[in-house]
């Protein structure tokens, strides 16, 4: 058995519209939501021990966000081809995951079509069609190795977004 949690990045700064896409900052709102995901990925024991994630600032402040409520330190590998990717990039990358509780930090519109193709049944949250900012999907996959994972397979454990679990 693997399980995968599949995070959008948290809410993004517009502040400076000079600033590169890819060195875009969390603002306020998104570093609350981060600190949140976090709390809540430990209160129910989602926690993972690899960390695939794209090397934008946005994604790895993301990570950063909710490192600190997380029991012990998962291995964070920043995959530069996570940024912007589409559904099968994101595949390939998972295929090469090492971790029993893998998770996977991207973007829009990649990470919803991702997330769409990879559960076995759609959770009922009208949430998980638009996968806003910090929308995190938990599956679980029947299998020994990440290799073996295919779209369709992933049983859906919990999924939510930061507005459910602001404090």
């Amino acid at each position: 058995m693997k399980r995968l949690i599949l995070t959008r990045h948290a809410k993004s700064s517009w502040d400076d519209p000079l600033t590169p896409d890819h060195d875009r900052d969390l603002n306020e709102r998104g570093k609350a939501a981060a600190a949140d995901l976090g709390q809540w990925l430990a209160s129910r024991g989602y926690v993972p021990d690899e960390v695939l994630c794209s090397d934008a600032l946005r994604t790895r402040k993301t990570f950063s966000g909710i490192a600190p409520a997380l029991p012990g330190t998962p291995v964070l590998e920043l995959k530069p081809s996570l940024y912007h990717a589409g559904p099968d990039v994101m595949m390939a990358v998972l295929k090469h995951g090492k971790g029993e509780c893998v998770m996977m930090i991207g973007h829009n519109p990649g990470i919803a079509e991702f997330a769409h193709r990879l559960v076995s049944k759609t959770p009922i949250s009208p949430e998980f069609r638009k996968y806003p900012t910090g929308a995190t999907l938990v599956l679980d996959f029947a299998i020994d190795s990440w290799a073996d994972v295919g779209f369709g397979q992933g049983v859906t454990v919990d999924f939510t977004v930061p507005r459910e679990i602001a404090a």
